[in-house]
């Protein structure tokens, strides 16, 4: 528990300096807000949120979380894509007991799938740390982006983050512990959570 605190305690996204997280708005309030700002106005638009944006979203009205995590996946070049389902039961803690392997100096890309609901996220970040025997390895903090609630039109968001490479080397290979937090403009942590990757000399 101790480790998985300071972990957490590590994954801070970074902000640049002076900026000022605006007030939190609802969709209506968002809708509503003066059309006659152009850059206002497009941005509005960017999201989505014309005169229909108050209707049609989707969940369950009783759960309150605002980002739900759908599906976390390993795109890896020449060879087949890991994909890991997390709205099944138990799904966080089978990522932790059962490592996902990869093949030493293989290439992959990070996508996840995900839903917004209740009310519009701004500035929503993929934090990732990686640790092996304790001792940080790699950190990322990448930027997701601002979205409006899903709708049954668009049921989900996906997103594809750039492409990284698994170390090589006898020395490199073994289990490494990765720490992924999902966090938006005002602090909030919407999903932390703790797998295990597995670098190996082959995929047998």
């Amino acid at each position: 528990m101790e480790q998985s605190n300071k972990s957490e305690d590590e994954l801070v996204a970074d902000v640049a300096e002076g900026y000022v997280v605006g007030q939190k708005k609802t969709v209506e309030e968002y809708v509503n807000l003066d059309n006659n700002d152009e850059s206002l106005r497009k941005w509005k638009e960017s999201l989505g949120l014309g005169a229909t944006a108050t209707t049609g979203s989707i969940g369950e009205p009783g759960d309150k979380r605002k980002v739900v995590i759908l599906k976390l996946e390993l795109e890896i070049k020449g060879h087949q894509t890991i994909s890991i389902d997390l709205t099944r039961p138990n799904a966080l803690e089978s990522l932790k007991e059962k490592p996902i392997v990869l093949k030493e100096g293989s290439h992959y890309k990070v996508r996840i799938r995900f839903r917004v609901q209740h009310e519009i996220i701004t500035g929503l970040r993929y934090l990732q740390l990686v640790k092996r025997k304790g001792i940080r390895v790699d950190k990322s903090d990448d930027v997701c982006g601002s979205y409006p609630p899903n709708t049954s039109d668009k049921p989900y968001y996906e997103k594809t983050f750039i492409e990284e490479e698994a170390p090589s080397g006898l020395i490199s290979r073994g289990t490494y512990e990765v720490t992924s937090k999902f966090v938006d403009d005002d602090g909030t942590t919407h999903l932390l959570f703790s797998w295990t990757l597995s670098i190996k000399k082959s995929w047998d």
